[in-house]
């Protein structure tokens, strides 16, 4: 994941609440491939490169007149809007994207196996060659948001070690391990794997 590169600010984007929100946005829309230029800076031109990735994947329709001009907005009013857009985010797979973006982070042989599919079938979920079922639709977008939420601490080598390494906070297991199988989002053992993931946005890699 290298279309993010944060270098300067501009207001709106310089109110915390309104710089944590749209980085996530962006981050996530990343993870799931949906940001077709390179981000430098957080300002109106990023949100619109994040709007055209929405509105071509048919996401958070109702956000995107409001934040195609976020000048206009007061920062509290645009940190809501973002809210609500990464809600849209979060319940939106978009296996299209997500798996060419997963495949370029996690390599074939991890990814299929977090999936929960063959490597054979993956690589026509890939290319299209077969329309990708719900469940695995599911997964697929549950590890875009898993991986967005590290992308803040690791790079792609350390996200990949991620997955394989044991961790205290899952009983000495690796989050690969709760990962396997037909498994859903909402089962116990990935929610746990989100939420390790998750606390790495606000506090620093362990």
């Amino acid at each position: 994941m290298t279309n993010i590169q944060i270098r300067s600010v501009s207001s709106p984007f310089n109110v915390p609440e309104v710089a944590s929100q749209a980085a996530i946005a962006l981050v996530r829309a990343d993870a799931m491939g949906l940001l077709r230029d390179k981000i430098t800076r957080l300002d109106e031109s990023a949100i619109r490169c994040l709007a055209a990735g929405l509105e071509e994947a048919g996401i958070a329709r109702s956000f995107l007149a409001a934040i195609r001009h976020p000048s206009c907005a007061d920062p509290a009013q645009l940190a809501s809007l973002l809210r609500g857009l990464n809600e849209a985010l979060d319940a939106s797979p978009v296996p299209q994207t997500e798996w060419p973006a997963l495949h370029e982070v996690l390599g074939p042989a991890l990814l299929a196996c977090l999936a929960g599919v063959s490597i054979s079938s993956m690589r026509r979920y890939l290319a299209g060659a077969r329309a990708t079922p719900d469940s695995v639709a599911a997964r697929v977008h549950f590890l875009a948001l898993i991986v967005a939420d590290l992308a803040g601490a690791y790079n792609d080598i350390g996200v990949r070690r991620w997955f394989e390494r044991p961790r205290t906070q899952l009983g000495g297991s690796t989050p690969a391990y709760l990962l396997v199988g037909d498994w859903r989002p909402d089962d116990a053992g990935p929610c746990r794997v989100r939420e390790l993931a998750a606390s790495l946005v606000s506090s620093p890699a362990t």
